[in-house]
């Protein structure tokens, strides 16, 4: 790995870069829809389409089920939750990675930030097992210096001590990490930790990515450069 030393004195941390997961480096609404019809049709549910996604992805699977439940006019109560939530891991789990797969450009981007000797690391909502294992049987994991979900530590993004575990996790120094994501809890955790932020906008926001005012916003992967990653540190 590269080592940068500043003034001679000390040595600075590699650039850390922190991504989501879906919506950002994986599509995976196909499967998330899939996966979260197959579980509300034991309530007997009519199905959500990829219309509805973005009023349901970004704080987990729970998250997601209740509030595909409530969409259909059912909410659930405390007990139905847990039988639900084991049938949508367990069909998730079966079924990936199904029809996920990287963003355009993504891997191109991550292979040039490693070879500049940055550290990556994934900080989601989605439960950490099923993260990894996404990430594993999509030969992704190599990439990245750690893995953290919503299920890691005792809160989640937008708290900002999401993404300052998931910095530690990687061996990262806070100051000299970027937050990139598709939501306002990517946008809002990178606020509230005081790291500059790239929004995407091909993800699942329902509303548009300008409106969360990140630091910058990039339309393909082949704009996440390391000089763009330097110019927002030096910026912030």
């Amino acid at each position: 790995m590269r080592i940068n030393f500043h003034q001679g004195l000390s040595p600075v941390k590699s650039p850390l870069v922190v991504f989501d997961l879906d919506g950002t480096l994986i599509d995976t609404a196909p499967d998330l829809i899939t996966s979260l019809n197959h579980t509300i049709a034991a309530l007997d549910l009519a199905p959500v389409g990829y219309e509805d996604l973005t009023h349901l992805v970004g704080q987990g699977a729970k998250a997601m089920i209740e509030r595909a439940c409530r969409l259909r006019g059912h909410p659930l109560s405390d007990d139905a939750l847990p039988p639900l939530l084991e049938r949508f891991i367990a069909f998730y789990t079966d079924t990936m990675p199904g029809d996920s797969k990287p963003y355009p450009g993504l891997l191109s981007s991550m292979a040039a930030l490693k070879t500049a000797g940055f550290r990556l690391a994934v900080c989601t909502n989605k439960m950490e097992s099923l993260a990894v294992a996404l990430l594993d049987r999509l030969e992704l994991t190599g990439h990245f210096d750690a893995v953290t979900g919503g299920d890691s530590f005792p809160v989640r993004k937008p708290d900002a001590q999401h993404l300052i575990g998931t910095v530690s996790r990687a061996g990262g120094d806070l100051s000299r990490t970027v937050m990139v994501g598709d939501s306002i809890n990517d946008i809002l955790v990178a606020r509230n930790a005081g790291v500059p932020s790239i929004a995407v906008p091909f993800g699942y926001s329902d509303v548009g990515v300008e409106t969360l005012n990140p630091n910058r916003i990039i339309a393909h992967y082949d704009e996440l450069t390391p000089a763009l990653v330097e110019s927002l540190l030096v910026a912030a």
